[in-house]
């Protein structure tokens, strides 16, 4: 019981999600974090290029950058409306635009990205599996920035814990939750990051598609391991054997990523 109360004690840390507002114009720590983790996820992909041996120039990866924004915004911003909470925002369609607010599906960003990447790719005739290898390394380092976004913001918080890190979240109730967006930052941002790295430098990397797989399998792996700490949302619970929608949506991504690690070795287009 003391410890219980302990633990109850630590309360999490009020963050302003507003940076600065001038009259209706407000910086948030949501968006800059996307910005950040583009921008520096960019910038590390232009360095990659210029690697020898890159099939991949740094020009088109210059190119890339306003399709890739442009996959994750709509992507994961409608992969959280459909995914998610389809009849919230199908009877509240003005609020579908209100990405301040949160509420952006790394599952639908990642369909949104596959799909800016291939049109990307068949539009500049780029290998499409040379440049998702290139891709793939450096995406890990947004879903970082995100996850922090998401602690910041204090949403996607874990379930109910002794822990000692425990922390109390606005709108979680009294007891203390794991900080599970930090777990998630930790696994699929910075250990899923250094893997793909070390990967980047065995002759596994010579096969195409071979990183792109690692990172598809790696971040299904992570999610789901998170998913076990994470609280179900609300609206939609434990589903298939008590599996929550973040594992069941990464079933299919790790069954693709095992494909392409595994698959036959030859070079597609």
């Amino acid at each position: 019981m003391m410890l219980s109360t302990l633990f109850a004690a630590i309360a999490f840390p009020e963050i302003d999600p507003v940076i600065f507002q001038i009259g209706p114009f407000a910086i948030r720590w949501y968006a800059l974090a996307y910005i950040v983790g583009l921008i520096i996820g960019w910038q590390l992909m232009m360095l990659l290029a210029r690697e020898d041996g890159s099939r991949v120039s740094p020009k088109q990866v210059d190119d890339f950058l306003i399709w890739a924004t442009l996959g994750v915004i709509l992507g994961g911003r409608l992969g959280y409306v459909l995914f998610y909470k389809p009849e919230y925002y199908f009877a509240n369609p003005s609020e579908i635009f209100m990405v301040w607010q949160g509420g952006m599906s790394f599952h639908g960003g990642f369909l949104g990205v596959v799909l800016a990447t291939v049109l990307y790719c068949r539009f500049k005739k780029i290998v499409t599996l040379d440049f998702g290898d290139l891709l793939a390394t450096v995406v890990p380092v947004g879903l970082f920035f995100g996850r922090i976004a998401n602690f910041i913001n204090g949403e996607l918080y874990g379930r109910a814990t002794d822990v000692p890190w425990g922390m109390v979240f606005p709108g979680g109730g009294d007891l203390p939750r794991h900080p599970s967006q930090l777990y998630e930052a930790f696994l699929e941002g910075l250990v899923l990051f250094a893997v793909l790295l070390v990967f980047r430098r065995t002759r596994y990397a010579e096969k195409p598609g071979f990183i792109m797989g690692l990172f598809f399998a790696g971040y299904a792996v992570a999610r789901s391991i998170v998913e076990l700490y994470r609280e179900p949302d609300a609206y939609l619970g434990f589903l298939i054997g008590g599996a929550t929608m973040g594992q069941l949506l990464s079933l299919p991504i790790l069954i693709v990523g095992l494909y392409f690690m595994f698959r036959p070795s030859r070079k597609i287009a």
